[in-house]
């Protein structure tokens, strides 16, 4: 499944209200570390709502692209190709250089092991 977030602390809540209207999709919850969060759920959803978006965003372009991307081949309901599958690995090294993260993150390589794509 996929999903996007849009996060704001709960006591400023009202915003993500007003993008779930616009949109016409998701659910705001509140969390235990006083956030409250937009989630959108499902590859085709996501998929529309990052087209309609793309435009207007300017941090994290990059990710969006490779989201869009990534979302629109899987939303497709059908069995995953070996193409399909390298493409989405491509998505997810852009992805993940992007993000900030302390933790180790995964070489395309260990991605392609995972997913059974070598030798």
């Amino acid at each position: 499944m996929c999903t996007i977030c849009f996060y704001q602390d709960s006591r400023h809540e009202k915003p993500l209200h007003f993008i779930r209207e616009v949109l016409g999709i998701g659910y705001v919850s509140k969390r235990n570390d006083g956030m409250s969060e937009l989630r959108i759920n499902g590859f085709a959803q996501v998929n529309q709502i990052i087209r309609e978006l793309l435009p207007f965003i300017r941090f994290k372009k990059l990710q969006a692209e490779a989201l869009y991307k990534a979302s629109g081949i899987l939303k497709e309901s059908r069995k995953l190709t070996q193409s399909d599958l390298l493409k989405l690995i491509d998505c997810i090294f852009v992805i993940q250089t992007e993000n900030y993260a302390s933790r180790s993150k995964k070489t395309k390589e260990e991605l392609k092991k995972v997913l059974g794509l070598t030798p």
